[in-house]
């Protein structure tokens, strides 16, 4: 595949091929097949990354709101609905809706009535996490608690130790706090810096939250538009190099190539190539097979909103990995 005429595939569900049928049954909205790979989840990290895919797809409809009507007693049906509900005021914010409020009051108390009728599942508080984000001022009490260590700011930190007592390190409650960060008003980019190597160093082998740390320098990258830059050293620099090689030695090593983020394998695909390590890049880019995500690749570009440059950017690389 790594030939002349490759074309990638992005697909939400990646290398998760029964997902991937709830997915296309979502679009047409049909919610059986979905209820039966829910009923059929077992542990808590695909359970969050299932709910979180098809909430994206299921946000756009009504077919959740179907599925509850029709089995008002599921807890699954109650858990997407509140997916759905926080997927639909974070798209609200980020477009600037005038209903961004009002769909933010639905999506809090919906994280709070899924938190009573499933103490034990940590997606209820993950989602509360993801609408910590829009909180950009930190109005509420609960976003500036008093950070668990140095270095890093106040914030909605009750609400990730609520996930960590349901899900030790979880990978999507650790992405939403580096979201929060982002936005913060009063934050800067090094607070996500010292959060990104705190969860990292924190984490034990095998866990995804050593790749972190390659999300915050693609964001530094981003904003500092490197791209542009004639002779980009951004990629090479020494602890560019050492983030990549922890995430490939602590995380990449270890995972089953099924279970792991197809964001978290571009991101280190992605920085391997850009660290010149074309021999372990290949590894990776094996291991995403078809698939791929626009992003990081997109910020390599100068159109970074023209999804056909991302592509091409991908396939580059891709190429330059595997057929050196």
């Amino acid at each position: 595949m790594a030939g002349h005429g490759f074309r990638p595939v992005y697909h939400p569900a990646g290398h998760d091929h029964a997902l991937r049928h709830a997915v296309q049954d979502l679009r047409t909205g049909r919610w059986v097949s979905t209820a039966r790979l829910l009923d059929e989840t077992s542990g808590w990290a695909d359970w969050t990354r299932r709910t979180q895919v098809l909430a994206t797809v299921a946000a756009s409809g009504d077919v959740v709101r179907t599925w509850r009507t029709e089995q008002p007693d599921s807890v699954s049906a109650t858990v997407m609905h509140t997916r759905v509900a926080v997927e639909r005021a974070v798209r609200a914010h980020r477009g600037g809706h005038p209903r961004t409020r009002e769909l933010w009051q639905e999506a809090w108390t919906a994280c709070r009535e899924a938190s009573e009728r499933a103490p034990a599942d940590p997606v209820p508080w993950i989602c509360l996490l993801a609408l910590a984000a829009l909180d950009d001022r930190q109005r509420m009490a609960e976003h500036r608690l008093t950070p668990p260590a140095p270095l890093l700011p106040p914030g909605p930190w009750g609400l990730l130790a609520e996930v960590d007592r349901r899900d030790p390190q979880n990978r999507e409650a650790h992405h939403r706090m580096l979201q929060f960060l982002y936005a913060r008003h009063t934050g800067s980019l090094s607070e996500a810096v010292n959060y990104a190597q705190w969860a990292a160093v924190s984490a034990p082998a095998g866990s995804a939250l050593h790749a972190l740390p390659l999300y915050v320098r693609v964001e530094r990258y981003r904003r500092d538009r490197g791209h542009q830059h004639a002779l980009d050293l951004h990629w090479v620099a020494e602890d560019a190099l050492r983030d990549a090689q922890r995430a490939l030695h602590h995380w990449f090593l270890f995972c089953a190539t099924a279970e792991a983020s197809l964001l978290d394998l571009n991101h280190l695909a992605h920085a391997l190539y850009g660290a010149q390590n074309f021999t372990d890049a290949a590894r990776v880019f094996e291991a995403l097979g078809p698939y791929y995500t626009v992003l990081p690749w997109a910020y390599r570009t100068d159109r970074p909103d023209d999804r056909d440059l991302a592509t091409e950017m991908f396939v580059r690389a891709r190429a330059r990995c595997l057929d050196p």
